[in-house]
Formats: C-alpha cells, structure tokens, sequence
C-alpha cells in the first residue's frame, strides 16, 4: 500500500499492545518470555479502500510490518507517524490483504512473494527485455538463454555474498567491472581494477571461489 495521509492515520490507530514482534533478522529467541525479542513487529487492523468508487469499495485487512528506525531521527521521506513518540521511529510497511490465514503467516507470505517479485523484475529487467520477438523460434531461445543467465547470475552472488542483490546490481558489480586487461610475457591474461573500488571484496570473494588455483590444491593432489 501507498503511504498516503489514509493509511498513516489508520496506522496510528492501532492500539501499542496489537504489535507483536516476529522472527525477523537478527530477532532473538526469548526463552523466559517465550517470544522473539525483534526490531520488526506485526499488527492488523481493518480498512476500507478505494472509496471515490462507489462500486469499487472493499473493507479488508490492513497487515502492518514496522521496523525500528537504525537512525533515531526521523530524515526525509521516513517522517514520524503523528502520535509517535519521539524517540521511537519506525519504518512502515502496510499490506492490504483478504487472506483468510492468521496475521504473521499472511505477512510472511506477503514477504516471501516481494522476494519472488523482485526475482521477476530482475529477469525482466535483464535478459526478458529484449522479449518478445517477431520469430517465434528466436523468442523461445532467447527464453531458454535468459533463464540459464538467471540461475548462473543468481550462483554468482550467492558466492560473492550478494545473495539478496537485485539482478541490476549483480550485473554491474560482478560482470561490467571496470577494469583494464593486460597480457603476461608467459601470455596470462591480468584483469587491472580500480584501486579501492567498492565492489572489490565481492569479486575476489567470486574469484576465489570459483577458481581451484585460488582455492590451493583439492584435497589428495600434490
């Protein structure tokens, strides 16, 4: 849902004692308490969209995920809520949603589909781009070749700990890398970088792990 003045008023009438913290990264196991111990927490309440349209109109559920705020002032575009204290700020994500499945498995399932939708956007962005074709044959090619790049693409950043990277991302630091070539007298081929380059402890993670000669000999050899 859009962040527009509706849906920030509607979120400062939940009631404190709704937000229930869930597993979340970084959350903590409470063994006393029985509960995470999280800077995410999950509340509902109901909403009513698309009200200039008469026909249109919907009360469903309104699915809230906050997470503290690392910057304890608020900065622009990530305003505090009105009737928030100040000390405590928080990022919002609203979800409008029928989902007949209690509140934190219909918002784990909201996040397990933005990852996936960011998976799509990626491709799309990527190698589908040049989709669809005037021939047929060429398209389905082209779709085969896409999805080989995909998963080889998605490999990579998992090795260069960029697992979570957009497919935008992986491209321009691990593929389009600015460097310069340079050929050895014994003919080895020396790819040159930028000296202090951001992305560099990334592709030496990725070349370490993808060339046994950096690895050191396998296991049994000489």
């Amino acid at each position: 849902m859009r962040m527009d003045p509706k849906v920030r008023r509607r979120i400062t009438q939940i009631p404190d004692d709704q937000w229930v913290a869930i597993k979340y990264p970084h959350a903590i196991w409470d063994e006393d308490e029985k509960a995470w111990i999280s800077d995410a927490e999950v509340a509902e309440i109901g909403y009513t969209a698309f009200t200039p349209d008469k026909a249109r109109t919907v009360t469903a559920r309104m699915i809230v995920r906050r997470v503290r705020r690392l910057n304890p002032r608020a900065g622009q575009g990530q305003q505090i809520l009105p009737g928030m204290p100040d000390e405590i700020t928080y990022r919002y994500h609203p979800v409008f949603a029928d989902s007949p499945h209690p509140m934190l498995a219909a918002e784990e399932e909201h996040r397990d589909h933005a990852i996936c939708e960011q998976g799509v956007a990626g491709i799309i962005d990527g190698p589908l781009a040049h989709l669809p074709s005037a021939d047929f044959s060429a398209s389905a090619a082209w779709a085969v070749l896409a999805a080989i790049s995909q998963n080889i693409l998605r490999a990579l950043g998992a090795l260069a700990s960029h697992a979570r990277a957009r497919g935008a991302t992986l491209r321009r630091d691990l593929i389009s890398v600015p460097a310069s070539t340079a050929r050895t007298g014994r003919g080895d081929l020396t790819l040159r970088g930028i000296a202090g380059w951001y992305a560099e402890e990334a592709c030496l993670a990725l070349h370490t792990a993808t060339r046994p000669s950096a690895r050191g000999p396998a296991p049994g050899t000489a």
